[in-house]
């Protein structure tokens, strides 16, 4: 077997001649800003499918309670509004019969005392889920209504949706809130 013997100065040389090459410099600064761009970027995509499922959220409370506040529904029921709301959604909050819960409270207009600001929202681990008023109030009383549904993040495991996620795996509430008089004489 024939083995090679470098002198430790000449490996020494070898060493510092290697240390001054300037190829490869360009990978290097490809490895270190790339991985910045790629979490900006999906950090970006992340809020912005956050944004459009709050919008959308936002927007079918508030077609369902301009609906309910002209009064076009009888028997109004929390399954009733949580089908309008899912409905009008058009899609884009995945599951949203099940990760939907609706709470509606009636304001005295003799005290104003408004609810809780947390809202009750779907508790996945759970096997019965937590109890949410729903009174639709009588005539010309004030009506807040909050609608809260759990969606999952669109990329899990990156930065921004572990921030947004109390629970790795649980899901981050999108709340959106109305309210709304009754009409006198109306159907609610």
């Amino acid at each position: 077997m024939i083995g090679i013997a470098l002198h430790p100065l000449r490996l020494l040389d070898r060493l510092r001649e290697w240390s001054r090459r300037e190829d490869g410099t360009a990978t290097l600064d490809f490895v270190i800003l790339v991985p910045v761009f790629v979490s900006l970027f999906v950090s970006s995509f992340e809020v912005s499918i956050f944004t459009i499922r709050q919008m959308m959220l936002d927007r079918a409370l508030d077609l369902v309670v301009r609906d309910l506040r002209l009064g076009t529904w009888t028997n109004v029921t929390s399954d009733t509004l949580k089908a309008q709301i899912c409905e009008r959604t058009i899609g884009l909050l995945p599951d949203c019969s099940n990760q939907l819960m609706i709470e509606m409270v009636p304001i005295s207009s003799a005290t104003w005392d408004t609810p809780d600001p947390n809202a009750t929202c779907v508790d996945r681990d759970a096997e019965v889920q937590p109890a949410v008023a729903f009174n639709p109030g009588t005539e010309n009383q004030m009506v807040i209504i909050r609608a809260c549904s759990m969606v999952d993040p669109f990329f899990p495991g990156t930065g921004l949706a572990l921030s947004l996620e109390a629970n790795v795996g649980d899901g981050f509430p999108i709340i959106a809130t109305s309210g709304f008089v009754n009409e006198p004489g109306t159907g609610t």
